[in-house]
């Protein structure tokens, strides 16, 4: 990172003796995978770590000079099944552990920043350069661990990226309030069967072949859940321009430099 002009700082958020090393910043974004490797269980990690961090931000700092904070959630959080459209005011009721933490961060972010700026983006499935779900299983005819059935929603690497700096780009929200929360998905959920097909097309490989997934993998309990992101409040105020709206043209171009096969 520090090559690319980066100057990483290692802390941990499970331990505020850590935080002495954190520079004071107008701007942060929150972006945490859980290690599924700690020895810290996920809400432990993901709430409670949290509320260290926003806590030590916050300290001292009068409301108007807080910092910008953007925290990057999960479309997990969503519940629904057959398809149905879900957006920004849809019930949430997770079913995976992943899910409840991130919902939980959430809530307790709210709570945490009554007056602070602070915007939640709720992410779809993120693909692009090293990361196109089983796009090598494709390209070498083997059987895909999927459903062939239920929606993908999806979003660029490079969208996301946008939709993050656009969240702090105050002069979008000159005459509008900006919005605390945001779903981040492209233009077009689709069936898993025809994302795969899209693969195959790109890469002249064979028509895809589906196989059961095991019944404790994570792409069987991911498949558990199915509905499509509606986008529109984000087209709206944070990407009124995408650079890939579709999966077609986002695989187009990550197709033509390299292939992944990451999950």
């Amino acid at each position: 990172m520090a090559t690319e002009g980066f100057h990483p700082i290692a802390f941990d958020w499970n331990d505020s003796r850590t935080f002495d090393r954190l520079p004071t910043t107008t701007h942060v974004l929150i972006a945490v995978a859980y290690d599924r490797h700690s020895r810290v269980d996920r809400y432990a990690s993901q709430v409670d770590g949290l509320t260290r961090l926003i806590r030590h931000l916050d300290n001292g700092r009068p409301t108007d000079q807080s910092a910008d904070v953007c925290y990057i959630s999960t479309t997990g959080v969503y519940h629904q099944t057959g398809g149905v459209w879900v957006d920004e005011t849809s019930p949430t009721h997770p079913t995976r552990e992943g899910g409840k933490a991130h919902l939980a961060a959430e809530a307790k972010l709210r709570s945490l920043r009554v007056g602070r700026p602070t915007t939640t983006l709720r992410l779809a499935g993120i693909y692009g350069p090293d990361r196109v779900p089983r796009a090598a299983d494709v390209i070498a005819e083997r059987p895909i661990a999927s459903p062939p059935h239920g929606h993908l929603n999806l979003i660029h690497v490079d969208d996301a990226a946008t939709a993050v700096m656009n969240s702090f780009d105050n002069q979008r929200f000159a005459s509008r309030a900006r919005s605390p929360l945001y779903v981040v998905a492209d233009d077009e959920p689709v069936v898993r069967r025809e994302f795969y097909r899209e693969i195959a097309r790109a890469t002249r490989s064979a028509e895809p072949t589906f196989v059961d997934p095991a019944a404790d993998s994570r792409v069987r309990f991911r498949s558990e859940t199915d509905k499509r992101i509606w986008n529109r409040r984000i087209r709206r105020d944070l990407l009124p321009q995408m650079r890939y709206p579709t999966y077609r043209e986002g695989l187009r171009d990550v197709l033509e430099n390299n292939v992944s096969n990451e999950a």
